[in-house]
Protein backbone atom coordinates (compact mmCIF):
# COMPACT_ATOMS: atom_id res chain seq x y z
CA UNK A 1 0.00 0.00 0.00
CA UNK A 2 1.69 3.76 -0.10
CA UNK A 3 2.77 4.84 2.65
CA UNK A 4 3.32 8.70 2.75
CA UNK A 5 6.00 10.39 4.80
CA UNK A 6 5.81 13.83 6.17
CA UNK A 7 8.77 16.45 6.89
CA UNK A 8 9.32 19.63 7.57
CA UNK A 9 7.00 20.91 10.13
CA UNK A 10 8.48 22.91 12.63
CA UNK A 11 8.89 26.22 15.03
CA UNK A 12 9.00 29.79 12.99
CA UNK A 13 8.67 33.21 14.16
CA UNK A 14 5.17 35.22 12.73
CA UNK A 15 6.69 36.46 9.03
CA UNK A 16 8.72 33.03 8.57
CA UNK A 17 8.70 30.68 5.93
CA UNK A 18 8.93 26.60 6.03
CA UNK A 19 8.31 23.80 3.05
CA UNK A 20 6.70 21.06 3.97
CA UNK A 21 7.36 17.76 2.24
CA UNK A 22 5.75 14.68 1.87
CA UNK A 23 6.94 11.96 -0.29
CA UNK A 24 5.33 8.51 -1.34
CA UNK A 25 6.85 5.02 -0.45
CA UNK A 26 6.89 2.38 -3.25
CA UNK A 27 6.05 2.80 -7.12
CA UNK A 28 2.39 4.14 -7.94
CA UNK A 29 0.26 2.93 -10.82
CA UNK A 30 -1.41 6.75 -10.82
CA UNK A 31 -1.71 10.01 -8.78
CA UNK A 32 -4.93 11.68 -9.26
CA UNK A 33 -4.27 14.88 -6.62
CA UNK A 34 -2.20 15.57 -4.46
CA UNK A 35 -3.05 18.09 -1.22
CA UNK A 36 -2.47 19.54 1.68
CA UNK A 37 -4.72 19.68 4.93
CA UNK A 38 -4.56 21.31 8.36
CA UNK A 39 -5.69 20.85 11.63
CA UNK A 40 -5.74 23.34 14.38
CA UNK A 41 -6.70 22.64 18.11
CA UNK A 42 -10.22 22.34 18.59
CA UNK A 43 -11.09 22.90 15.02
CA UNK A 44 -12.16 20.65 11.97
CA UNK A 45 -9.48 19.60 9.51
CA UNK A 46 -9.58 21.90 6.36
CA UNK A 47 -8.29 22.09 3.35
CA UNK A 48 -4.78 24.24 2.30
CA UNK A 49 -4.49 23.22 -1.02
CA UNK A 50 -4.59 20.80 -3.92
CA UNK A 51 -2.90 20.05 -6.92
CA UNK A 52 -4.25 17.87 -9.63
CA UNK A 53 -2.38 15.34 -12.12
CA UNK A 54 -2.89 18.23 -14.46
CA UNK A 55 -1.39 20.55 -12.52
CA UNK A 56 -4.44 22.74 -11.54
CA UNK A 57 -3.80 24.71 -8.16
CA UNK A 58 -6.61 25.22 -5.77
CA UNK A 59 -5.81 27.26 -2.68
CA UNK A 60 -8.13 28.10 0.55
CA UNK A 61 -8.43 31.91 0.50
CA UNK A 62 -6.65 32.09 3.98
CA UNK A 63 -3.23 30.95 2.41
CA UNK A 64 -3.87 32.10 -0.81
CA UNK A 65 -0.63 34.50 -2.26
CA UNK A 66 0.99 32.90 0.51
CA UNK A 67 1.36 29.11 0.14
CA UNK A 68 2.69 27.34 -3.11
CA UNK A 69 1.63 23.65 -3.43
CA UNK A 70 4.11 21.95 -5.82
CA UNK A 71 5.06 18.40 -6.47
CA UNK A 72 8.18 16.24 -8.19
CA UNK A 73 6.59 13.77 -10.01
CA UNK A 74 9.74 11.43 -10.37
CA UNK A 75 9.92 11.02 -6.54
CA UNK A 76 6.34 11.51 -5.60
CA UNK A 77 6.61 14.24 -3.64
CA UNK A 78 4.59 17.32 -3.07
CA UNK A 79 5.75 20.02 -2.01
CA UNK A 80 3.90 23.11 0.52
CA UNK A 81 5.93 26.33 0.45
CA UNK A 82 4.22 28.63 2.79
CA UNK A 83 5.21 32.14 3.24
CA UNK A 84 4.17 34.98 5.79
CA UNK A 85 3.57 32.91 8.18
CA UNK A 86 0.77 34.07 11.37
CA UNK A 87 -0.17 32.49 14.40
CA UNK A 88 -3.04 31.46 12.49
CA UNK A 89 -1.07 29.01 10.33
CA UNK A 90 -0.66 27.23 13.41
CA UNK A 91 -2.02 23.75 13.13
CA UNK A 92 -0.90 19.59 12.38
CA UNK A 93 -0.44 19.94 8.51
CA UNK A 94 -1.20 16.67 6.63
CA UNK A 95 -0.68 15.29 3.26
CA UNK A 96 -3.63 13.58 1.03
CA UNK A 97 -2.87 11.55 -2.03
CA UNK A 98 -5.52 10.25 -4.16
CA UNK A 99 -3.93 7.66 -6.09
CA UNK A 100 -4.29 3.55 -7.71
CA UNK A 101 -1.19 1.58 -5.83
CA UNK A 102 -1.57 -0.92 -8.74
CA UNK A 103 -3.63 -0.86 -12.03
CA UNK A 104 -5.84 -3.47 -10.90
CA UNK A 105 -6.60 -0.95 -7.44
CA UNK A 106 -9.75 1.70 -7.52
CA UNK A 107 -8.73 5.00 -6.81
CA UNK A 108 -8.24 5.85 -2.86
CA UNK A 109 -7.11 8.49 -0.60
CA UNK A 110 -4.02 7.85 1.66
CA UNK A 111 -3.14 10.28 4.17
CA UNK A 112 0.52 11.65 5.69
CA UNK A 113 1.27 11.17 9.84
CA UNK A 114 0.97 14.86 10.13
CA UNK A 115 3.42 17.33 10.54
CA UNK A 116 3.31 19.89 13.81
CA UNK A 117 3.60 23.83 12.32
CA UNK A 118 4.19 26.61 15.28
CA UNK A 119 4.11 29.81 14.21
CA UNK A 120 5.17 32.22 17.30
CA UNK A 121 3.91 36.06 17.37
Amino acid sequence: QVQLVESGGGLVQAGGSLTLSCAASGIIFSINFMGWYRQAPGKQRELVATLTSGSVTNYSDSVKGRFTISRDNVKNTVYLQMNSLTPEDTAVYYCKFNARYRIWDSAQDYWGQGTQVTVSS
